[in-house]
């Protein structure tokens, strides 16, 4: 092991930290979130599937335009 993942170990828990954080204490105003036009959803009388497939993508475009920000930010 080198020091480098240990950073990456710590950088991964702040952020799941802080998005358990942000869950817990906003979630009555982001019921919205997973319930987006396009999230697939079926209920049955025994079955529940769900598929957050909208919600997905826009958690990738998030994640990818904070990953850029990042980068041009560094350099």
């Amino acid at each position: 092991m080198n020091p480098e993942s240990g950073k990456w170990l710590i950088l991964a828990g702040i952020i799941l930290l802080t998005g358990g954080v942000l869950l817990y204490f906003f979630s009555p105003w982001l019921h919205w979130l997973g319930r987006l036009p396009g999230d697939i959803r079926i209920e049955r009388e025994n079955f529940r599937f769900y598929f957050p497939f909208t919600t997905m993508i826009l958690f990738s475009i998030l994640f990818n335009l904070l990953w850029r920000l990042w980068h041009f930010l560094s350099s």
